[in-house]
Parts: structure tokens; sequence; C-alpha cells
């Protein structure tokens, strides 16, 4: 089935599951954090992660004030490892924030700095993907949550959400399923990101990998055809 045939007809579904969601679990207020380079430090140790660990690494920074770009650039690599081991894969999660830190530093001074300048979200995003550990979900994390730009963020719950809705396929590129969401949805910065927020509260309390699925909100507007893998 093409990408086309997927996204025809699903204008008004997919507003309508976010609405659901919204209902049934408020609010998120994500991303969690007090400053904008926090979320970048956090999009970069949540990678391959669960936030929890994400959370003890930020509060090892914080005890050393070192939520700042020039104190991270500056720091020690094998200072930096230590204290962000918590979140796992230090060692390349050490040389990744020290990267776009770096990058941020030496083209914008701040992150504040970066979420002000005069350029569109491509662009900005083509930034992101030429720094060297920054994928598109990282990038896209950045963009919507750092830089308060209109990226949608696909991740793992995602995909498993709206596969198992047969709304999206297993050979859909992530590229395609953001541009299903952008193009489906009202281009609406809080929408964005409340809607991915809401997605991973799902998946953890209902659409799990072993889903409860007597107790999704989602039966309202739509049904799981049950057609998928666990």
């Amino acid at each position: 089935m093409s990408e086309g045939s997927y996204i025809k007809g699903k204008e008004k579904l997919l507003f309508k599951i976010y609405k659901v969601l919204l209902d049934s679990y408020g609010p998120q207020h994500w991303w969690p954090a007090e400053t904008r380079y926090e979320v970048v430090v956090g999009a970069v140790l949540t990678q391959n992660t669960s936030w929890k660990n994400v959370e003890k690494a930020i509060r090892n920074l914080k005890n050393k004030d070192l939520i700042d770009e020039i104190k991270i650039l500056n720091i020690d690599e094998d200072v930096l490892k230590a204290l962000i081991k918590p979140a796992g894969f230090y060692n390349i999660k050490a040389k990744r924030l020290k990267n776009i830190t770096k990058y941020i530093v030496e083209n914008y001074k701040t992150t504040e700095d970066m979420a002000r300048a005069n350029k569109d979200v491509k662009e900005l995003r083509k930034e992101l993907l030429s720094i060297k550990g920054i994928g598109p979900e990282t990038a896209d994390s950045i963009l919507l949550y750092a830089l308060d730009k209109e990226s949608f963020v696909i991740d793992a719950y995602t995909k498993r959400i709206f596969s198992r809705l047969n709304i999206i396929n297993e050979k859909m590129s992530y590229d395609e399923i953001k541009k299903l969401f952008e193009t489906n949805l009202p281009k609406d910065l809080q929408i964005y990101k409340e809607y991915h927020a809401l997605i991973v509260e799902h998946a953890k309390r209902v659409c799990k990998k072993n889903p409860l699925c007597d107790n999704c909100p989602i039966k309202k507007v739509y049904i799981c055809d049950g057609n998928y893998k666990r």
C-alpha cells in the first residue's frame, strides 16, 4: 500500500486521536526542563534509554552547575562521561553532547540565540542533522521542544501505536511518517508538543509491548484490527 493511500482519509482521524488522548491523560506540558539548553542535553541523553535514567544524569550535571553551553564545551570529557553514566552509552553520548554544544556555541553562542535566529525549520533541521550523532528523532525533539519550531517528532512509540491502528506500515520511513502527521494535523506548536508527549504516555500506560487493549481510549474513535506484532 502506498504512502499516499495511507495519508488519504486520515485528515480528521489523526486529530480525533489527539483529542481522545488529551481528554484521557490531560496536558503533559513537555519537555520537562528549565532552559532550552537543558532540552538539548536531554534530547541527546535520552537516546536508547528511559527518561528515568536521563533524569539521574541531568541531576548529576545540575549538582555541578553544568547545564550551560560553555561549561559543557570546556569540561573534561572523562568527567562528563562519569556524570552522564546513568543515561547509558556514556562514551558515545559525551561525544555527541560535545559535538552539538560546539556547533551551537560556534554558530549561535547559546541555544537561546539559536531559537531566536531568523531561520526556518527546514534550514535548522538540516543543520542539526549535519552534526555527528544527531539523527532525525533527536533533531526534531530539539527543534520542537528547545527551539519552539513546528517539527513533529516520530519515535518508537509512535510507530508501535499507529502501526497497530493500521494507519502506518513498517515499510514507511521516518520522514514519511513525519510527513503524514504534519500534513494531516493543524500546524500548531502546542498540538505538536502535546501530541508527541501523549503518544509516549499512551504507550507507557496502555499500548505497551503487551497491550492493555480493553483500556484503550482510542477505541472511542477508531478500532484497532488486532493485526499487529506484540
